[in-house]
Formats: C-alpha cells, structure tokens, sequence
C-alpha cells in the first residue's frame, strides 16, 4: 500500500513548511483566536448540516406529530411494524423476567448490573454480541471533574453552555454530580485509566471545557470501559438477581397492557430467524444512536447496528422524543484512505496539540472549539473559502497535523497516546506521527431521543431509557467525553429506576400489541401512503443495479 499519492505529499511539504512557526507558538501558549458567542451563533446558522432546510420532514403521527426532523428519521418513525398484530399469539413467553434491557453496550451493561444489585433478575438482549455498540468504539476517554482546580459545578457549566443551554438542567446535574462516584465504580472494576507515575489521573483539555478534565486510557477509553463491564456481568450470571444475555436478538416490538404500561417484548433472532415473547415488569431500552441512517449522505463513526429501532418502538408506544432534529457531526473523520472515510479521529489528538490547517498549510480555527461551531469551521474552509485539500475520489479535507504531538511533547507520544489510531493508519503505510491526517466532518452521534427523567424514566409506565437513544441530557451540542458518562450515569440511574419499579408492582400486566394496532389505524388516518417497515435492523448497503435484482 502506497499511503499518500504524489499530489498529496507535495500538499503536505506545505503544512510542514509552517509547522516549525505553529509549534513555537504553541509552546509559548499562543493559539488562534477563539470564536466569541455571536461568530459562533452565525457560523453555525450559515454552516452547520443541521441548519440546512431541505432534508427534512414533519411527522403526520405520534407524540411529536407536526416536528419537522431529518427525512431519515422521520419516515421510520412513520413505519409500520416487522410484524402482523392480528395473527401474533401471546398467550405464551419464552422468557420472563423483572426487568428486560433492549441494547447491551454501555448504557445497556451499566443498567443491567445495577438492577442485578437492587434485586432484580435481568434479562439483557442485544441485536449483535454483548459489547458491539458505539461505547467500545469510542476512543478520546470520559470527563469527570475530580481535580482540585475542579468541580461538577464548572463541569455542569461547560456541558450547559456546549449544549447552547437547551440541555435539560436536571439531567445536566445529575450527570456532572454522578461523575465522580462514577469513576470510582469503575476503578473498582478494575478500569486501566492513564496516570502520572505516582498513580495520580492524567487529565486533558476536550472541546468546550473549561478545565482539565478529559480522563482516558489510550484512545480506547470505551474499549476499556466496556471491557470492565461486560465481564462484571458475564460475572453474575448466576442467582436469583442474575443476569441473562441474548445475542443477536434484537427487539421489534415492545408489549404493552391495557392500560398501557409496558410488560415486555418481542425480540428477533438474527441467526435462527424466529421470534421470542419476553414478559417483563419493566423495560429499558438502550438501543444507542441512528448513525447507519447516513443523515444527509454523511458517513459515520457508528457501529454497524445503529439504526434508530430502540426509538422507533418506543415512540410507538407513546415515548415522547425531543430534540430529533439535532445531529452531532464529529470534526474530525478521516476522509483518506477511501478504506477509512467516516472512521472517527478521537479530539483527543486536538487535546495533545495538533492543529487544522488549509491547503496552505495555515491555521484557519482554534483547534478546541465545541464541535458544533469547529465543524462548521471546517465546512466552511472546505466550501466557501474553498481552502479544502481534495482527495483522488473528489472529496475535500483539511489536514489535521498529528507530527505537531511529537514536535511539542517528544518524540514516541503518538504511538503511546494513540496507539489505536497509529496501527489503523499503518496498515495503509501513513505514519500519523510523521504525516497529518486528512479529516472532514462526519456524522457522529445522535443529539436528541426518548424524553427522560432523571431516573430514566419515560412518558409510558414501566418503560425507561439510558444512554444516545435519551435526549435532553446534551441539548442540541454534545462536548467531548460526555458520552461515555452518560451511558454510564443514566444507564445505573434506570437500572435502579426499572428493578424499584419492578419491585413495586405484583406481576407483569397482560402483554398486547393494542399500541400497534392503535398506531396502524393511526398511520391511515394521517393518510401515510406505503409506509417502510419499520425498525430497520440493519442497514442496506447494496448498490441500485442489485437492488433492481432483489425481488423479494
């Protein structure tokens, strides 16, 4: 494998002929100005995807009926279901349990190990294996306010003002004052953080924050943090309060009883193809973010079964959603090799000190800005100053100086701090701590979702939700290393809220597919033509010429 074309690697003599200047800057402490609020109020309007008008759709059904989302979204949310209501029995459940957890990587794990402790027997089902999911593929590491210069208060500041302050406060406080305990839950599960010699955190600067506090463990952080809680809970299999997992078995439908509450649900097995009716008290979905929808042709940093279905069923059964108009699209996807277009460039190599840069090879934004407003920043380079770097299948980048890392903190902390992304870029023989990457925004991380409390709790009794599948705890603008936190705070909060609830109420209602039925007659009503079925599992890949030879 070549790595760089020529055409490249004379563009690149560019960037190196002004990186001693930058670096001498940098270590004197001198940046590129920040944005103040009003450019960033009017780059975001004039440059952020979300801000386009075409793409979009009203809703004709359901609790948000009259918002206008992205297309994508908003025509699965139209859907009709996987399954016929009328001809499925229920008279029978191949399982049951007190709480039944949809989705199985952070939020799903956390939540299920937390109501395996409050006295609850879970059942975990997950579409793919335990763990695939967008937690272990993030890679720059969790906030948490646990320095002396420090507190959740300017933790909760930063994340409010990151978010535009339309964040919900009270999710925003629960998540920055959980941080702590939350890191300390993981240390005594065994979790690998980066530290000092002397044992201390090794703290960084994220996007947006106002201090230090972006903790990590290489570029691997969700690696690491799913690492610790997949094998707790393959730890407690066993018992009274234990903890089932079914793989590639991902729900289609939840049950709901007379008078709405939910009592369980029917999952799909993948590789057997049939159906299983799970009865449950409560039920927590935690199904992660809609990526694999592509939003307006972007790529994505999403795992491969990020498809929106956790949403999709609940608003079925009456979830209200907010915020489904706000997509999160990372800075920095590598738009080169073609092999690697989407795959996320953790901001923690930001964090260490490298910098954007034009075709020139100049700095044309502060390398920190909330990723919202350094998006736009970069759109803008690309479309308007047109100072973007083209690539051999026409797309257009700015380089992300990764050598400036070893120029200012020596040399051998690219391979030690990003070891991941080191050996990705190797194998197309491109050593990013001897060349810069080549990155454009790519669609990262689903901003809105189900409308919770802080216990997780949603608009329809016995139902919870935790982790990107939520909306309300980021508002319209997520900061770096929230995630990880979220899945971890909200995912323990539902967990106990579900297995409390549970405990509350004597047995499972009758399970029925009422909603279904209820939400079909709906769809008519609304004069909804051919519908698509609904939830997309998995996304479709194949190209027109085979689609035209798909007949089934």
């Amino acid at each position: 494998m070549s790595g760089y074309t020529g055409e490249l690697k004379e563009l690149i003599k560019k960037a190196e002929a002004t990186r001693p200047h930058r670096v001498e800057r940098a270590r004197r402490g001198e940046h590129f100005s920040a944005l103040t609020m009003e450019e960033r109020e009017r780059w975001l309007k004039r440059y952020h995807p979300d801000c386009k008008n075409e793409g979009r759709k009203k809703v004709g059904v359901g609790p948000n009926s009259g918002q206008a989302f992205p297309e994508e979204v908003s025509l699965l949310l139209e859907s009709k279901s996987i399954l016929d209501p009328e001809s499925v029995i229920l008279d029978n459940a191949d399982y049951t349990t007190d709480v039944l957890i949809i989705g199985a990587g952070g939020a799903g794990t956390a939540a299920a190990l937390a109501a395996s402790e409050n006295g609850s027997h879970v059942i975990l089902s997950t579409k793919l294996r335990h763990g695939d999911s967008n937690t272990v593929m993030a890679e720059g590491g969790i906030q948490c306010a646990d320095q002396e210069c420090d507190s959740p208060y300017f933790h909760y500041l930063d994340v409010m003002g990151g978010g535009h302050f339309t964040n919900d406060p009270a999710l925003a406080s629960a998540l920055t004052n959980d941080a702590p305990l939350t890191m300390g839950w993981l240390e005594e599960l065994g979790m690998m953080f980066d530290k000092l010699p002397g044992g201390r955190m090794k703290v960084r600067h994220g996007g947006g924050t106002s201090r230090k506090r972006m903790h990590s463990a290489g570029d691997m952080a969700g690696a690491e943090i799913m690492r610790v809680l997949r094998d707790e809970t393959r730890n407690r299999t066993n018992g009274i309060n234990g903890i089932k997992v079914l793989e590639f078995s991902p729900a289609v439908e939840l049950l709901t009883g007379k008078s709405g509450d939910v009592s369980g649900a029917i999952l799909y097995n993948l590789e057997t193809k049939e159906y299983y009716i799970v009865r449950a008290k409560a039920v927590i979905i935690s199904t992660g973010g809609f990526g694999r929808l592509h939003i307006q042709g972007f790529p994505t940093t999403n795992h491969y079964g990020a498809t929106a279905d956790g949403i999709v069923i609940a608003y079925r059964a009456g979830a209200e959603l907010r915020d489904m108009d706000s997509t999160q699209y990372h800075p920095t996807g590598a738009v080169y090799p073609e092999q690697n277009v989407g795959l996320l460039i953790t901001e923690k190599v930001r964090g260490l000190g490298a910098q954007l840069l034009n075709v020139d090879g100049e700095e044309f934004s502060f390398a920190l800005e909330p990723r919202d407003v350094e998006s736009s920043c970069i759109i803008r380079e690309c479309l308007e100053v047109q100072k973007g770097i083209p690539t051999p299948t026409g797309r257009l980048g700015v380089w992300l100086d990764s050598p400036m890392i070893d120029a200012l903190h020596g040399e051998g902390t690219v391979r030690k701090e990003l070891p991941a992304k080191h050996i990705q870029f190797r194998r197309y023989n491109i050593d990013i701590s001897k060349e810069p990457l080549l990155v454009y925004p790519t669609l990262h991380y689903q901003n809105g979702g189900i409308k919770i409390g802080e216990n997780g709790e949603t608009a329809v009794k016995g139902l919870f939700a935790a982790g990107e599948v939520t909306g309300g705890v980021h508002g319209r603008n997520r900061l770096m290393g929230n995630s990880l936190l979220d899945v971890l705070v909200f995912g323990k909060r539902a967990g106990k809220g579900a297995a409390e609830y549970a405990k509350s109420i004597p047995g499972c209602s009758a399970p029925t597919l009422e909603h279904v039925k209820r939400f079909g007659r709906e769809l008519k009503s609304a004069g909804v033509e051919n519908p698509v079925t609904g939830p997309l599992l998995l996304p479709d890949y194949a190209p027109p010429h085979v689609k035209k030879r798909q007949w089934d």
